[in-house]
């Protein structure tokens, strides 16, 4: 089924296919009845498989949506009856912002692949604090539940000499509301800031998130991970995986988008006429993968990590989990394979 509605959406452009797909979904489940249905019909299995100590541990699966699909928790509830284990909004600035000039979000189908360059494009941290609110006030956190990831950057017209004050006041604003936190510095679409994977960068910015998280919480603050790109030197990722065992980081995100556009089938002349942005999907796999067991190793499998790019597939997933993830995050994974992608990665994990 989703097979024929996806040759319909494709023939949208993907922004605006993504939208049209997601406010359907919304409209269904906002009839009691029919969100039933959707809930029952999309429902994952238990996963069986031995997994290492998650670093979400009230999660219900640990298959998750990666940031930049529900930028704004809008769709929550539709996300959770399709079966997530955890969910991640963003990325959220302080300020709104209109992202990139459009297009901006490409398809590469012979290569299972997007290129986006939205440019952070989100409500502002104000407004998503309302809606994270207002979904933690009638989903109180007991037991087993799809978990809220708050994804959080900077605004593009921020220097970087002053990012971690905005990822200071986003991750103030979104505390109450948000089960973890995952600091984004790695994303191609909002310039220099991918210099801010440097390692006295992040000690700041992640030392001062953690103050502020025990100022808040105690001995127990809210999980804060930090989401590295896969195009990183290898010095680059010495220094991460030691700042992460000096400073005790609750996990790693591996691994973001890649501007790398080696071993694609895609024409030339087609990539060019696109131009820049950040390529997810099949071509990024074996990179994050790699990347996972490289940071696995490098930090005496201390620090867990969450899996991101290329996940089609429980084979995919799996990949992902043998390398040293202790979960997974889907996106364009979701566009290609659709609303069963939970429910097939799952049954396919106890296979």
């Amino acid at each position: 089924m989703y097979r024929l509605l996806r040759k319909l959406f494709f023939l949208l452009p993907a922004e605006t296919a993504h939208y049209v797909a997601m406010n359907g979904l919304k409209f269904i489940c906002s009839i009691p009845l029919f969100k039933k249905w959707v809930a029952a019909a999309f429902r994952p299995p238990e996963i069986k498989l031995s997994l290492p100590p998650s670093p979400l541990p009230d999660c219900r699966n640990p298959i998750g949506l990666a940031a930049g699909f529900d930028k704004n928790a809008r769709y929550l509830r539709e996300l959770e009856c399709l079966g997530f284990g955890f969910v991640e909004v963003g990325t959220v600035t302080p300020l709104p912002q209109s992202g990139n000039e459009k297009p901006r979000l490409f398809r590469l189908v012979n290569d299972q692949a997007l290129i986006n360059r939205m440019g952070f494009n989100n409500d502002g941290m104000e407004v998503v604090a309302r809606r994270l609110k207002a979904w933690k006030e009638k989903h109180p956190p007991t037991g087993k539940r799809m978990l809220i990831g708050a994804n959080i950057g900077k605004n593009k017209v921020t220097p970087n000499e002053e990012a971690w004050m905005d990822y200071e006041k986003c991750f103030n604003a979104l505390y109450d509301y948000a089960d973890y936190f995952v600091v984004n510095v790695s994303s191609p679409n909002t310039p220099g800031l991918r210099e801010l994977q440097e390692k006295e960068s992040l000690r700041q910015i992640l030392t001062r998130l953690q103050q502020n998280g025990k100022e808040r919480s105690g001995a127990q603050p809210k999980p804060l991970f930090l989401k590295i790109a896969p195009d990183i030197t290898p010095e680059q990722a010495d220094d991460i995986a030691a700042l992460a065992l000096e400073i005790q980081l609750n996990g790693l995100v591996v691994a973001n988008t890649t501007i790398s556009r080696e071993n694609l089938t895609t024409r030339k002349e087609k990539l060019e006429a696109i131009g820049a942005g950040g390529l997810s999907g099949k071509p990024v796999q074996a990179k994050s993968t790699e990347l996972i067991k490289l940071l696995h190793e490098k930090t005496g499998k201390q620090t867990p990590i969450i899996g991101s790019g290329g996940i089609f597939t429980g084979a995919d997933a799996k990949e992902k989990l043998n390398a040293g993830a202790a979960l997974v995050q889907v996106w364009t994974g979701f566009i290609y394979e659709g609303p069963g992608i939970v429910q097939k990665i799952g049954c396919q994990l106890n296979n």
